[in-house]
């Protein structure tokens, strides 16, 4: 049985259906998956077994100049691609109307989410047959629950695999281990950033316990900002620029990782790496880091989780002392993690200070 996956962005939403594909392909030996992903993205679905052939499509870049695209003969090489495979099924896991456009364009019995429960519900009129899936679970297990109900199987909830084959990444058998210990610091929206005073402190404290701090970037104002937090501290190394792979490699041999809500985070629970992850107007119950030793810090503010790019708070200024009397938490809602608490409970998450 031939099925192809439309999940096309982002890296969290990619990784969240990995536990899917795991369970189909124990529940029905005979699946063979594609899967249409970004191509910025293209290397994380191939590291699932189950995962045949990886379709790149390049959405985002065809968006900035669409006339070049079309006419230098790129869309329609995705298309022929793309059609070149008749499918059993074409599960659209995204629920948008791009998604729903590119299952549309391939050829099988097109599956996806209903009009009530997709998050463009439009997405749906491209489908021959949709499932309500609530919206109150986790992005895993709506994924999850989706592949089950389309290939007609049960699954254990309580067991979670992505199902990553770590030979993909590493060329080692296993990566040797180090007393590293990874400052995931960027992310999409202004207010899921953590204040950059914050991390400076942070990795301050942790060079303190014997730590040597990571700072990956994956753009200029990333890499600033990574150089900004490193400063003069011996410790800490801003990585040159990485591969989804190469990123990877450094995760599998650090100790830990601290992240914001971003993709990355979600890359280190697929590793069963131990992540602390701060969320401030994001709700972690719904999409934050799915599976074991991931610790999730959250915010006190009455107007948290909001949910929202840029920030609704109307409340008076939020200061902290500890960094300086006038410095003042913004966004507010990350006032509750401060840098010595942060530290305190990831050392409790790994197991103790560094050898």
């Amino acid at each position: 049985m031939r099925i192809l996956i439309v999940k096309v962005s982002s890296l969290g939403d990619i990784i969240h259906t990995l536990p899917a594909v795991t369970d189909a392909a124990r529940a029905r030996k005979d699946v063979v998956f594609d899967w249409v992903v970004e191509e910025n993205f293209v290397e994380v679905p191939g590291w699932h077994p189950a995962v045949n052939q990886v379709i790149p499509v390049s959405i985002r870049r065809w968006r900035s100049n669409y006339l070049k695209s079309w006419f230098n003969h790129e869309v329609r090489s995705f298309r022929q691609r793309l059609q070149a495979e008749h499918y059993d099924l074409v599960i659209d896991a995204q629920g948008l109307i791009k998604s729903g456009i590119i299952s549309r364009m391939s050829k099988g019995l097109t599956i996806g989410l209903s009009n009530q429960t997709a998050r463009e519900p439009l997405s749906s009129l491209f489908y021959n047959q949709s499932y309500s899936i609530p919206w109150n679970g986790h992005a895993v297990d709506r994924v999850r629950q989706l592949f089950s109900r389309a290939l007609n199987y049960r699954y254990n909830r309580q067991l979670v695999d992505y199902g990553i084959d770590i030979s993909k990444i590493s060329p080692e058998p296993a990566p040797a281990k180090t007393g590293a210990v990874l400052f995931l610091h960027g992310t999409t929206w202004a207010t899921k950033h953590w204040p950059d005073a914050y991390w400076r402190t942070l990795g301050e404290i942790a060079a303190d316990a014997g730590y040597r701090i990571l700072l990956p970037w994956g753009d200029e104002q990333e890499r600033r900002r990574a150089e900004l937090i490193a400063g003069g501290n011996g410790r800490a190394s801003v990585l040159e620029r990485q591969t989804l792979s190469g990123l990877a490699q450094h995760m599998l041999k650090a100790r830990g990782v601290i992240a914001v809500d971003t993709g990355l985070g979600h890359l280190a629970a697929a590793l069963g790496k131990p992540a602390l992850t701060l969320y401030g107007p994001t709700n972690p119950d719904l999409t934050g880091t799915f599976g074991p030793r991931q610790l999730h810090l959250t915010s006190n503010i009455e107007c948290a989780p909001c949910m929202k790019k840029n920030c609704i708070y109307q409340g008076p200024p939020v200061f902290d002392p500890s960094q300086d009397e006038s410095f003042e938490v913004r966004p507010p809602c990350f006032a509750a993690n401060k840098p010595v608490e942060v530290w305190r409970q990831f050392e409790q998450l790994i197991g103790g200070r560094a050898a």
